[in-house]
This record gives structure tokens, sequence and C-alpha cells, in this order.
């Protein structure tokens, strides 16, 4: 039967060249490894995005390396880290730098929004319904299994976003995942393997405790030098560490606690920290605004201007995307009103005028 001969050389074939470039070379030896990614090009596009969060980006490097060696537990997922911290200083524009960086997409990961399914009945949502009741037979879920079971070469990503808003039950449903790596519909007909995911989860936890230190006031600055007295503090390394600490062991169980492989707690940004954060911003706004054959140049003056007014410890760099909007794309769609009839390439000047920004038309 030639038809099947063939066949069967062909995927023979096919066989030997997935192999073959599997082969790395490293140090004139060659070590075999499934994935195509390399970790320390993925760390580096993180270190391009996220900002003040060095140490952190230090431990995912050796989980990378540790996926990529593919010398990981077949029967868990690849990983299950916790992102803890401040609001607005990095967690989930982590896991999209991670998703572009190993699959060239920033969404390309399976996002689960936790705070909808605060209540109880919502298990089913993120599950499937149970047997008997409406919705059992089409055993739908939230999850994506392409982007959870990502393809032979490259992990899949998952993220479990607010973590502390979901129902006790929905955490429940979770814990054989972490642990085994497989979630079971319950209709029981239908599987989706967690064991080629990295899984991630974020918690605000803490936030308000937190917004309480990070004031400016008198007030604050006096509770962040006297929180090392207090006891509830005592062995933690930094004050973050100990107040979601504290917060993390009141919200979830021991059980749960001790699924993860990492915990970690991101830092507050500082106001030197938010200089990288406004260049990339304002490229990114450059881009977006080269179909009208303009860009916005911004001298030391407006950059000062702009990291005053959008310095918040509280609200990290979510603030200054909230002051970016009001000084400069306010008056920038205003200018751009005008521009729609004209086809000279132009750039905009801005500086600091007092209490706003002055704009000021260059030809290019």
């Amino acid at each position: 039967m030639p038809f099947i001969t063939d066949k069967l050389k062909g995927m023979e074939q096919k066989s030997i060249v997935l192999h073959s470039e599997s082969q790395v070379d490293i140090e004139g030896k060659h070590l075999v490894t499934r994935f195509r990614f390399k970790a320390e090009d993925v760390v580096e596009k993180l270190r391009a995005r996220i900002y003040g969060q060095d140490e952190i980006i230090d431990r995912l490097e050796e989980t990378l390396k540790i996926i990529w060696s593919d010398i990981s537990d077949p029967f868990r997922p690849l990983y299950v880290g916790l992102f803890l911290g401040p609001t607005g200083v990095g967690k989930t524009e982590m896991i999209r730098a991670l998703a572009e960086a190993i699959h060239g997409q920033p969404e390309a990961f399976c996002r689960i929004d936790m705070n909808t399914l605060s209540q109880e009945h919502y298990a089913a949502a993120l599950t499937g319904a149970p047997p008997g009741y409406v919705g059992s037979k089409e055993g739908s879920s939230l999850f994506d299994p392409s982007l959870i079971e990502g393809t032979y070469s490259k992990p899949g990503i998952v993220l479990f976003d607010e973590m502390e808003k979901a129902n006790d039950q929905v955490l429940q449903s979770l814990l054989n995942v972490m642990d085994n790596g497989v979630m079971v519909i319950p209709t029981g007909e239908k599987k989706i393997n967690f064991r080629n995911s990295m899984i991630f989860m974020t918690s605000n936890l803490g936030a308000e405790e937190i917004m309480e230190f990070a004031h400016d006031t008198l007030k604050g600055k006096w509770k962040r030098l006297m929180y090392p007295l207090h006891p509830k503090y005592w062995g933690k390394e930094n004050l973050l560490q100990g107040i979601v600490q504290s917060k993390l062991e009141k919200r979830f169980t021991p059980e749960f606690i001790n699924r993860f492989d990492d915990i970690f707690v991101f830092n507050w940004l500082e106001k030197e920290g938010l200089n990288p954060i406004l260049d990339t911003f304002m490229a990114s706004l450059n881009r977006r605004i080269t179909k009208y054959q303009c860009m916005i140049k911004l001298d030391e003056s407006a950059k000062e201007f702009l990291l005053k007014k959008g310095f918040d410890r509280k609200y990290g760099a979510r603030n200054l995307r909230r002051t970016i909007r009001k000084y400069v794309e306010v008056p920038l769609a205003a200018h751009l009103s005008n521009r729609l009839q004209q086809d000279q390439a132009i750039q905009y000047i801005v500086s600091n005028s007092g209490d706003a920004l002055a704009w000021k038309e260059e030809i290019l």
C-alpha cells in the first residue's frame, strides 16, 4: 500500500526534523529540550517593560530556565506563582510582557477575572455546570484550552486576577489544578490539562493598609518609620511583605498557600522609577499618532511636570497614566482635530508653563 507507506515515511521524517530542531548546542554538547524560547531573551524583554521589580524578574528567570530545561514534574503545572503588592506596580503587566516575549502577542494568555466569581454559584461558570443543571451538556467553561495548554514548544500562560475577590468554593475548585495540573469538567467527559502551563495569580491583599503607609503626610511617614517595632511585622524583610503576609494568611487556607511555587510581593513605585515608565507611555502614544504624521517631544520641564503630578505611591503607574491623559492626550486631541486636512509632518514640542503644558509646533 504505497499511500500508507509514503505517509509513514513522511511522519518519520517530520519526527526526525522536530528532534533535530530540539538539539541545542551548549559548550560543544547537545542538550535535548522541546521548548523554543530562551530564558535570557524573555527576561531582557521583561526588564524593558517592567520597572522597579528586578528581584522578582531575577527569580522568574530561574523558573524559566527550569521550564526550558524540561525537568519539571510532568504531573503538575510547569509553575504556580502568586503576585502580591500595591495596585499599579506591574503585576498584570508582567504577565502581558511574558506572553509577548514567549508567544509574540501580549494577550496570548488565558485570563480569568476572579472578581466576577465572588458568589458560590459562580463556581459553575469557571468549571461548567454539573450534571442535571442547565448548560451541563455543553461542557463549557471560562477557560480557553488552546491558551492554557500552549504548544509542544511553548508553555501556556494562565492568569487568575484579583484572587482575594473569589468565593471560597471557587478557590477550592482550583486546588486540584494547582496540585495535579488537571481540571475535570463536572460532566466527566472533558478534562483541561494545565501540565504545560505557567499559572499566575494576582491579589491586592493589604492594598488599603498599604495606602495608609504610602501617604507622604506626617502620619504616613511616621507609620513607615515605626513599623519595625510592631510585633506583627517582626521577621519580615520589608514593610510591604509584613503587611501582605498577614493579610494573605487571613484570607487563604494553609493548603491553598502551600500549593504555590513562589509568592512575590511587588515593590511600590518611587518617583525616580517613573522616568522609564513615562518614556514607555509616550513612545506608545507616539506610535498611535503616526497616522496623523506628527509626534510629541517632551522637554525636561514637561517631564518633571508630569512626574510631579503623576507620582502617587498609592496608585502606582496608573496615576501617571491618568496624568498623561489629562495633560497630554486631551490637548493633543484638540490639536489633531485641526490636522485632518494637513499633509505636513510636524512635531509638538511640549514644555511646562506653570499649571499646564505649553504646545509648540515645528514642521519636520
